[in-house]
Protein backbone atom coordinates (compact mmCIF):
# COMPACT_ATOMS: atom_id res chain seq x y z
CA UNK A 1 0.00 0.00 0.00
CA UNK A 2 2.81 2.39 0.94
CA UNK A 3 4.69 1.56 -2.28
CA UNK A 4 1.61 2.30 -4.39
CA UNK A 5 1.16 5.61 -2.57
CA UNK A 6 4.77 6.57 -3.33
CA UNK A 7 4.29 5.60 -6.97
CA UNK A 8 1.16 7.74 -7.17
CA UNK A 9 2.93 10.74 -5.63
CA UNK A 10 5.92 10.36 -7.95
CA UNK A 11 3.63 10.10 -10.99
CA UNK A 12 1.84 13.26 -9.91
CA UNK A 13 5.13 15.10 -9.43
CA UNK A 14 6.42 14.00 -12.84
CA UNK A 15 3.13 15.00 -14.45
CA UNK A 16 3.41 18.49 -13.00
CA UNK A 17 7.07 18.66 -13.96
CA UNK A 18 6.38 17.63 -17.57
CA UNK A 19 3.52 20.12 -17.91
CA UNK A 20 4.87 23.20 -16.15
CA UNK A 21 8.65 22.90 -15.70
CA UNK A 22 10.02 20.87 -18.62
CA UNK A 23 8.67 23.19 -21.38
CA UNK A 24 10.52 26.13 -19.81
CA UNK A 25 13.75 24.13 -19.48
CA UNK A 26 13.59 22.96 -23.09
CA UNK A 27 12.83 26.47 -24.33
CA UNK A 28 15.71 27.93 -22.32
CA UNK A 29 18.19 25.32 -23.57
CA UNK A 30 17.13 25.73 -27.20
CA UNK A 31 17.50 29.50 -27.00
CA UNK A 32 21.20 29.40 -26.16
CA UNK A 33 23.49 31.18 -28.63
CA UNK A 34 25.31 28.08 -30.00
CA UNK A 35 21.96 26.47 -30.84
CA UNK A 36 20.72 29.65 -32.49
CA UNK A 37 23.82 29.72 -34.68
CA UNK A 38 23.12 26.16 -35.76
CA UNK A 39 19.56 27.01 -36.71
CA UNK A 40 20.85 29.92 -38.76
CA UNK A 41 22.97 27.51 -40.82
CA UNK A 42 20.19 25.16 -41.91
CA UNK A 43 16.74 26.77 -41.68
CA UNK A 44 17.34 29.24 -44.57
CA UNK A 45 17.83 26.24 -46.89
CA UNK A 46 14.09 25.45 -46.77
CA UNK A 47 12.10 26.23 -49.92
CA UNK A 48 8.55 26.09 -51.24
CA UNK A 49 5.99 24.31 -49.10
CA UNK A 50 7.79 23.51 -45.86
CA UNK A 51 7.03 21.15 -42.99
CA UNK A 52 8.79 21.75 -39.69
CA UNK A 53 8.57 18.81 -37.30
CA UNK A 54 8.88 19.72 -33.64
CA UNK A 55 8.62 23.49 -33.83
CA UNK A 56 8.64 23.86 -30.05
CA UNK A 57 8.25 27.54 -29.20
CA UNK A 58 8.98 28.68 -32.75
CA UNK A 59 12.70 29.44 -32.43
CA UNK A 60 13.31 28.67 -36.12
CA UNK A 61 10.77 31.18 -37.41
CA UNK A 62 13.16 34.17 -37.72
CA UNK A 63 15.55 32.14 -39.87
CA UNK A 64 13.25 31.11 -42.74
CA UNK A 65 13.98 32.98 -45.97
CA UNK A 66 10.73 34.67 -47.04
CA UNK A 67 12.01 34.84 -50.61
CA UNK A 68 12.16 31.03 -50.73
CA UNK A 69 9.28 29.87 -48.52
CA UNK A 70 5.70 29.83 -49.78
CA UNK A 71 3.97 28.12 -46.88
CA UNK A 72 5.18 26.69 -43.57
CA UNK A 73 3.24 24.05 -41.70
CA UNK A 74 4.65 23.49 -38.21
CA UNK A 75 3.70 20.54 -36.05
CA UNK A 76 4.47 19.65 -32.45
CA UNK A 77 2.77 17.28 -30.01
CA UNK A 78 3.29 19.70 -27.09
CA UNK A 79 0.78 22.53 -27.28
CA UNK A 80 2.14 23.93 -24.01
CA UNK A 81 5.55 24.59 -25.58
CA UNK A 82 4.08 26.16 -28.71
CA UNK A 83 2.00 28.45 -26.50
CA UNK A 84 5.29 29.97 -25.33
CA UNK A 85 6.12 31.32 -28.80
CA UNK A 86 7.00 34.99 -29.04
CA UNK A 87 7.04 35.47 -32.80
CA UNK A 88 3.91 37.16 -34.19
CA UNK A 89 2.91 34.62 -36.81
CA UNK A 90 0.39 37.08 -38.30
CA UNK A 91 3.27 39.25 -39.56
CA UNK A 92 5.34 36.51 -41.18
CA UNK A 93 6.14 37.10 -44.85
CA UNK A 94 4.85 33.64 -45.80
CA UNK A 95 1.74 31.61 -45.03
CA UNK A 96 1.93 29.79 -41.72
CA UNK A 97 -0.10 27.18 -39.85
CA UNK A 98 0.50 25.33 -36.61
CA UNK A 99 -1.07 21.93 -35.98
CA UNK A 100 -0.74 19.92 -32.79
CA UNK A 101 0.40 16.57 -34.13
CA UNK A 102 3.13 13.97 -33.78
CA UNK A 103 5.82 13.07 -36.29
CA UNK A 104 4.49 9.52 -36.42
CA UNK A 105 1.13 10.69 -37.79
CA UNK A 106 1.50 13.76 -39.99
CA UNK A 107 -1.96 15.07 -40.98
CA UNK A 108 -1.08 15.91 -44.60
CA UNK A 109 -1.42 14.33 -48.04
CA UNK A 110 1.28 12.43 -49.89
CA UNK A 111 3.89 14.50 -51.75
CA UNK A 112 2.84 17.75 -50.08
CA UNK A 113 6.18 19.34 -49.17
CA UNK A 114 9.32 20.56 -50.89
CA UNK A 115 11.29 20.65 -47.62
CA UNK A 116 11.07 19.00 -44.23
CA UNK A 117 12.97 20.67 -41.39
CA UNK A 118 14.17 18.90 -38.24
CA UNK A 119 16.15 20.76 -35.59
CA UNK A 120 16.88 19.15 -32.21
CA UNK A 121 13.89 16.86 -32.64
CA UNK A 122 15.09 13.33 -33.42
CA UNK A 123 16.66 12.99 -29.98
CA UNK A 124 13.23 12.67 -28.35
CA UNK A 125 11.38 10.66 -31.02
CA UNK A 126 11.05 7.00 -30.09
CA UNK A 127 9.20 5.69 -33.16
CA UNK A 128 11.89 6.59 -35.69
CA UNK A 129 10.84 4.11 -38.37
CA UNK A 130 7.24 5.36 -38.34
CA UNK A 131 8.44 8.95 -38.33
CA UNK A 132 10.60 8.53 -41.41
CA UNK A 133 7.88 6.59 -43.20
CA UNK A 134 5.67 9.62 -42.68
CA UNK A 135 8.40 12.04 -43.77
CA UNK A 136 8.98 10.09 -46.98
CA UNK A 137 5.23 9.94 -47.58
CA UNK A 138 4.61 13.69 -47.33
CA UNK A 139 7.88 14.81 -48.95
CA UNK A 140 7.93 15.24 -52.71
CA UNK A 141 10.22 12.78 -54.58
CA UNK A 142 12.79 15.53 -55.19
CA UNK A 143 12.22 17.24 -51.88
CA UNK A 144 14.86 17.86 -49.22
CA UNK A 145 15.28 16.80 -45.62
CA UNK A 146 17.05 19.59 -43.72
CA UNK A 147 18.34 18.76 -40.27
CA UNK A 148 20.44 19.81 -37.31
CA UNK A 149 20.60 17.45 -34.34
CA UNK A 150 22.80 16.66 -31.37
CA UNK A 151 23.87 13.06 -30.99
CA UNK A 152 26.52 10.41 -30.50
CA UNK A 153 29.95 11.85 -29.74
CA UNK A 154 32.99 10.44 -31.58
CA UNK A 155 35.12 10.39 -28.43
CA UNK A 156 34.78 7.14 -26.47
CA UNK A 157 35.07 8.88 -23.11
CA UNK A 158 32.26 11.31 -23.94
CA UNK A 159 30.12 8.57 -25.46
CA UNK A 160 30.60 6.53 -22.29
CA UNK A 161 29.17 9.41 -20.26
CA UNK A 162 26.30 9.79 -22.71
CA UNK A 163 25.35 6.15 -22.09
CA UNK A 164 25.64 6.54 -18.33
CA UNK A 165 23.55 9.70 -18.19
CA UNK A 166 20.88 8.65 -20.70
CA UNK A 167 18.42 6.94 -18.31
CA UNK A 168 17.97 9.91 -15.98
CA UNK A 169 18.48 12.48 -18.77
CA UNK A 170 15.74 10.91 -20.87
CA UNK A 171 13.32 10.84 -17.94
CA UNK A 172 13.92 14.48 -17.04
CA UNK A 173 14.38 15.70 -20.62
CA UNK A 174 11.12 14.67 -22.23
CA UNK A 175 12.51 11.48 -23.77
CA UNK A 176 15.67 13.08 -25.18
CA UNK A 177 18.54 10.64 -25.69
CA UNK A 178 22.08 11.93 -25.92
CA UNK A 179 23.79 9.34 -28.09
CA UNK A 180 21.66 8.71 -31.16
CA UNK A 181 23.72 8.09 -34.31
CA UNK A 182 22.00 10.72 -36.44
CA UNK A 183 23.62 10.00 -39.85
CA UNK A 184 23.01 6.27 -39.42
CA UNK A 185 19.37 6.84 -38.48
CA UNK A 186 18.77 9.02 -41.54
CA UNK A 187 20.55 6.66 -43.94
CA UNK A 188 18.78 3.57 -42.59
CA UNK A 189 15.39 5.21 -43.00
CA UNK A 190 15.34 5.87 -46.71
CA UNK A 191 17.50 8.96 -47.22
CA UNK A 192 20.77 9.64 -48.98
CA UNK A 193 22.82 12.34 -47.28
CA UNK A 194 23.77 15.09 -49.71
CA UNK A 195 25.65 17.21 -47.17
CA UNK A 196 26.81 16.45 -43.66
CA UNK A 197 28.87 18.43 -41.18
CA UNK A 198 29.61 17.39 -37.62
CA UNK A 199 31.45 18.96 -34.70
CA UNK A 200 31.22 19.94 -31.06
CA UNK A 201 29.51 23.27 -30.56
CA UNK A 202 30.11 25.29 -27.37
CA UNK A 203 28.42 23.74 -24.38
CA UNK A 204 28.29 20.64 -22.20
CA UNK A 205 30.10 17.96 -24.20
CA UNK A 206 27.66 15.04 -23.76
CA UNK A 207 24.92 17.18 -25.35
CA UNK A 208 26.90 19.35 -27.74
CA UNK A 209 28.10 17.10 -30.56
CA UNK A 210 26.07 18.29 -33.56
CA UNK A 211 25.29 16.87 -36.97
CA UNK A 212 23.70 19.02 -39.68
CA UNK A 213 23.06 18.82 -43.38
CA UNK A 214 20.58 17.77 -46.05
CA UNK A 215 19.26 14.55 -47.51
CA UNK A 216 17.14 13.25 -50.36
CA UNK A 217 14.73 10.30 -50.32
CA UNK A 218 15.93 7.20 -52.21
Amino acid sequence: MEFRFIQTVLSLIMGLYNTYVLPKIIDWACKQKPNRRQREKVVPLATGNVLEIGIGSGLNLPYYDPAKVKHLLAIDPAQEIWDMHQENTETLAFDFDFVQASAENIPEDNNSFDSVVLTYTLCSITELESTFEEIRRVLKPRGSLIFCEHGKAPDKAVEKWQKRINPIWSRLGGGCRLNKDIPKIIRENGFKLETLTEMYIPGWKPASYNYWGTGKPH
